[in-house]
């Protein structure tokens, strides 16, 4: 049904691997955050040089707030937006998305080979049967739809942040394309992002959550590490993490990082 501030609503709630104040976290901090500003750009380009073939609109599924959507829509993708969680899919639409639909694929009822393409972006890893999950978005996709996918990379990285993020894994970009392969996909381009980040993650957070020294989470400390008021770090990382948006638009995957881009194809006969 349509609620009265225009968000399509399944009527049936879903369960979520996120945390309950995740969204508003977030939506307090993605417009000044080097990481979601650099994610943003990783993605565009990477849906610049592999557009979705059938046309249509791409489905951000699991979208959030709507940062992913809305700069898709600023560069002429149409978008629907598709998140359970009603806060997230409140901010997406106070973010000017206009179609946003607070379901999941299932309790949404889209039809079978209906879409011309998904976005997961960062969604994966909260989903405990990535396997069953990715096949579900296979039968939703039109023959020769494709999917965007982001994940947070390697397992060495692994901290109690990742647990209070409702993570239930990190990948290697060989473990992703693997996982796509079996679940009926076709690579098309697979790379990592972020290559600055998996010392200073390794660093600030596996080392203290291995020592049991792990801070707590608040919203002075997210912003500090998001670099919301632009300071002199964020800035050095814009300027280290801009090649990497030039060797996404030609097409040159990079061998290391701390996320995982792809982007694949739904495979005939899957």
């Amino acid at each position: 049904m349509l609620d009265e501030s225009g968000v399509w609503t399944a009527s049936q709630a879903a369960k979520l691997s996120y945390p309950e104040a995740g969204h508003g976290a977030c939506f307090s901090v993605e417009d000044g955050s080097f990481w979601f500003s650099h994610r943003n750009e990783c993605i565009l380009a990477l849906i610049k040089a592999h557009p979705p073939r059938t046309g249509g609109p791409i489905f951000d599924v699991g979208g959030g707030n709507g940062f992913v959507a809305s700069r898709l829509a600023e560069n002429g993708f149409e978008v629907v937006l598709v998140e359970p969680g009603p806060e997230g899919a409140q901010n997406a639409k106070r973010r000017g998305i206009e179609h946003v639909v607070c379901a999941t694929t299932e309790s949404a009822g889209f039809s079978p080979n209906a879409l011309p393409a998904i976005g997961l972006f960062d969604v994966i890893e909260h989903i405990e049967d990535d396997v069953e999950f990715l096949r579900s978005m296979r039968g939703l996709l039109r023959h020769m739809g494709q999917v965007y996918v982001t994940v947070p990379a390697h397992t060495a990285l692994w901290s109690n942040e990742d647990v209070r993020a409702g993570h239930f894994r990190r990948y290697s970009l060989g473990a992703v394309s693997k996982l796509l392969e079996s679940t009926g996909f076709r690579i098309d381009f697979a790379s990592y992002i972020f290559r600055p980040l998996p010392i200073p993650i390794f660093a600030a957070r596996t080392v203290p959550s291995i020592v049991g020294r792990s801070a707590g989470r608040d919203r002075h400390r997210t912003a500090r590490e998001h670099g919301l008021k632009r300071g002199p770090v964020a800035k050095l990382l814009d300027a280290m993490l801009g090649s990497e948006i030039e060797n996404i638009k030609h097409r040159r995957p990079m061998r290391f990082g701390a996320s995982c881009l792809v982007a694949a194809t739904a495979s005939m006969g899957s």
